[in-house]
């Protein structure tokens, strides 16, 4: 029979097509409401919308013009020719959306959600940025937006960060002391710190660490930073940042302390992923795996790599501009596009269980006790 720590590892939220599209469509929303930080957090990595305020209402579409689309495509190209991370691809997009505004590719569209739906394709279409985004809103948007939420905003997405506990979804050990970490978001560094360090404590004394990222969702580079730390005996240098916009690359180490108990880098550290696990999430398995800290065991992640900010380009029209591009010490590079490949390649439904038979197995090749070793063999023979 199945161990119900292997039939956790088959639970998994599939997201039907329409819901995905939805959740597309509200990314830029959790850009709004995460953006309110200090001034790296507002260049947050920003994923899908269970890391950042809560699901809105249904819109109602509003009709536009030409004026209108000509001042939203305007301010685009300046936004992008300020900020975004390649100046070279902010060029051709330049171009090719004056291109197409003096054809009249645009003119056909009268709905504002069409408007920023049809953007947002052909700002991806163009640089495969899952970053790169459109979004409408019925609420005017006021002037000098750019970035900074209003206080509702903030109340909502504290109300949301407080239901989803911060991206802690559970905590717990499995056989043979295991310990298990199930994280789908790393929220704000000051309401997550308490917890991370009351997660690691509870964990602190386990043999092996799992942390599961298969439904992580991306969030904030600090609060990356600071879960990282707990797993490093001295300060390490993981991703920096460049952003281009300030031309300047900003050093990303571990902390030399940490709150509460340091787990440390003696013991072994498996990461498991998914094709849904996106952004900050993907930063923190990126710099793990190529510190030589941990092992990934799963499916490729999403590939959004690119720190950035919300800005605003009309009354009703913002855009998610990605300003900022991690670089390894390690690679040199970073995840955007490709995403993060796996140590261990499985389907993210069976990773928790190819997670635990590769811990079992070295756990096996080293156990004195007969009894132990025994009971720890028919473990493994329950999960293969």
């Amino acid at each position: 029979m199945p161990s119900q720590a292997a039939s956790v590892g088959r639970r998994r939220n599939h997201l039907e097509g329409s819901e995905m599209n939805k959740k597309r469509k509200i990314a830029i929303a959790a850009a709004v409401g995460i953006s309110a930080l200090s001034s790296i957090a507002v260049r947050a990595w920003v994923g899908r919308p269970d890391a950042g305020p809560p699901h809105e209402p249904p819109q109602k579409d509003m009709a536009i013009d030409k004026a209108m689309r000509s001042e939203v495509i305007d301010n685009i190209i300046a936004n992008l020719d300020r900020a975004y991370v390649f100046p070279d691809k902010a060029a051709v997009i330049g171009a090719d959306l004056r291109s197409r505004l003096s054809h009249g590719d645009f003119d056909a569209i009268g709905s504002a959600e069409k408007f920023a739906d049809t953007l947002t394709g052909v700002l991806q279409d163009q640089t495969h940025d899952k970053h790169l985004e459109v979004r409408y809103f019925e609420q005017a948007v006021a002037e000098g937006r750019d970035g900074g939420p209003s206080p509702e905003e903030q109340a909502d997405e504290a109300l949301h960060q407080k239901q989803l506990n911060y991206g802690f979804a559970n905590v717990g050990r499995l056989h043979f002391n295991i310990g298990l970490l199930d994280l789908h978001a790393f929220s704000r560094p000051q309401p997550a710190a308490g917890r991370i360090a009351a997660a690691m404590t509870l964990l602190g004394d386990t043999d092996a660490l799992i942390i599961d990222l298969r439904q992580c969702q991306g969030g904030d580079p600090d609060t990356v930073m600071l879960l990282a730390s707990y797993l490093f005996d001295k300060p390490t240098h993981l991703n920096d940042i460049y952003f281009r916009d300030e031309n300047r690359t900003q050093e990303r180490w571990t902390t030399a302390s940490v709150p509460g108990k340091r787990y440390g880098q003696a013991r072994p550290v498996y990461l498991l992923t998914s094709n849904d696990t996106i952004s900050g999430c993907e930063d923190f398995a990126y710099a793990l795996k190529n510190a030589g800290r941990a092992k990934l065991v799963g499916e490729t992640t999403a590939g959004a790599a690119h720190a950035g900010a919300p800005h605003r380009l009309s009354a009703h029209f913002m855009m998610f501009v990605p300003s900022g591009r991690p670089i390894n010490p390690v690679t040199h590079g970073d995840w955007e596009g490709v995403g993060v490949v796996p140590d261990i390649k499985t389907s993210a439904g069976k990773a928790l269980d190819a997670a635990q038979l590769t811990i079992l197995r070295k756990m096996l090749s080293s156990e004195t006790d007969p009894m132990r070793k025994d009971d720890m063999q028919k473990h493994i023979d329950a999960l293969k």
